[in-house]
């Protein structure tokens, strides 16, 4: 596998099974309006993005964390600076981990994912932490790839449990 690092994210989130990359990707509007519901806390017990009541599907883009193409959000993450201040790639390489910024992350899939993210790279590396990743978000009745945070394929309807 080629390494994208623009697609991996300072806290440990692997944006290449990120909801927001690809409803951009796609230009699905469908799936962005979902997903604005989402960060707004619209759906109980999942978490809200800070400042998202102004949230419209335009800034439901991004071409991962260290692009230039930067969802809204992710453009002022606590995580992203701290690791920038300190010349890291991601959380994996900090002495503090977990720190605050991890556990006060807003959104509850994300969280859950960084706290098993950072260990599997620690252990793994980043070139084989992207490439399970890849592996792990893929419905496994029919093989549709899907995003990280998926309840069920959006292709054969079967529920999942991927994170």
């Amino acid at each position: 596998m080629v390494i994208n690092k623009e697609l991996m994210g300072p806290c440990g989130l692997y944006c290449g099974v990120c909801a927001i990359l690809i409803a951009d990707r796609d230009n699905n509007d469908k799936f962005k309006e979902r997903l604005v519901n989402l960060y707004r806390g619209g759906i109980p017990g999942k978490g809200t993005l800070p400042g998202s009541e102004s949230l419209t599907i335009e800034d439901i883009k991004c071409s991962g964390c260290m692009s230039d193409n930067i969802f809204k959000y992710c453009k002022i993450c606590e995580i992203k600076r701290c690791t920038k201040q300190r010349g890291y790639v991601t959380c994996h390489q900090c002495d503090e981990w977990p720190c605050e910024y991890i556990e006060n992350f807003p959104m509850t899939v994300g969280k859950k994912v960084i706290l098993r993210a950072i260990p599997q790279i620690r252990q793994w590396g980043l070139e084989r932490f992207m490439e399970e990743e890849e592996s792990r978000y893929v419905c496994p009745e029919c093989g549709n790839k899907v995003f990280r945070g998926a309840a069920r394929c959006n292709k054969c309807k079967t529920e999942l449990d991927l994170d």
